[in-house]
């Protein structure tokens, strides 16, 4: 048996505008001298007359807090609007958003549609779901495919999840994979490779890790077993999360810590960056800490502690 791993721009016709500087570009010039109000007011009728773009940073602009109040479910609007458009970044973002907020299978649809372009965090995110056969039909060789173009795009957490299934697949299953994963790079290259993209969403120094949810979702290996001993000693610990805001990963944790799995460990709130990581503990093996894995239901993976 297959263990099983966790994790866990289309723009209008040219409109009338009261200044000419009033574009999509403009707003990111804004938003990158810290002029949040400013960007947001320039993408809001620009996203309200259709335009992908816009509406893609308007939706991070709620996502993040910046220029507006935050406002998860107006932000959901916004990604819904763009990705409708085939807005890669919208339709990951969306996926990656809804999967994290437990509507798993709508979050798939959109993880789907986005990775069959070739974004990363979506092929990581979908690829796991195939593996496991979770909310889709399981196909391993398909994921193992999807999980190697994250992974050959540079993703950390896909490269971590690709070297724990090269255990776990046989080698003529990862020669498939590869195969396939080849095949499918050469017909749809990755978004970044695209550099119509670039000029027209947020830039880079406001989609760090805070802007893309990707590490909440990020899988490991995690086979099916039983629940985890009683011990409270070891050095292993489970991973549940990596979030831009620590009251999140609170959050998390008062959901799971009544989970006979968990008694008699505590949480550990590590900051990596701008994330901070949830991690439960301690277990006394990495078999323990992937059992309480199971046990949970709960994407989530072992680590060490240090």
């Amino acid at each position: 048996m297959i263990s099983r791993i966790w994790l866990v721009a289309a723009v209008l016709g040219a409109v009338a505008a009261p200044l000419p500087a009033q574009s999509v570009k403009a707003g990111i010039e804004a938003w990158q001298r810290a002029d949040y109000a400013a960007a947001v007011a320039i993408w809001r009728p620009l996203a309200e007359k259709g335009d992908a773009d816009a509406a893609f940073n308007l939706g991070q602009a709620y996502r993040l807090g910046r220029g507006v109040p935050t406002n998860l479910g107006a932000a959901q609007t916004w990604f819904e609007r763009a990705a409708n458009k085939g807005h890669v970044d919208a339709q990951a973002t969306l996926g990656l958003l809804l999967f994290q907020n437990g509507s798993q299978p709508e979050g798939l649809k959109w993880l789907k549609a986005a990775a069959e372009q070739g974004e990363a965090r979506a092929l990581l995110v979908y690829g796991t779901a195939l593996f496991n056969g979770d909310s889709v039909t399981q196909d391993p060789i398909l994921g193992y495919a999807y999980i190697s173009r994250a992974a050959a795009q540079g993703l950390a957490p896909a490269k971590e999840t690709l070297a724990q299934l090269d255990k776990l697949l046989s080698l003529e299953d990862r020669k498939k994979g590869l195969a396939l994963a080849m095949a499918k790079a050469k017909a749809t290259p990755p978004p970044g490779s695209k550099a119509t993209k670039a000029s027209k969403t947020i830039a880079k120094p406001a989609k760090t890790a805070e802007a893309k949810p990707t590490k909440t979702a990020t899988p490991a290996v995690e086979p099916k077993a039983a629940p985890a001993p009683a011990t409270v000693s070891g050095n292993w610990r489970i991973q549940l999360g990596a979030f831009s805001q620590r009251g999140s990963a609170e959050a998390l944790y008062k959901k799971v810590a009544g989970n006979a799995a968990l008694s008699g460990r505590q949480p550990y709130y590590v900051v990596a960056g701008a994330v901070t990581r949830l991690q439960v503990g301690p277990f006394a093996s990495r078999a323990s800490a992937q059992a309480a894995c199971g046990a949970l239901k709960q994407a989530c993976f072992p680590v060490a502690a240090k």
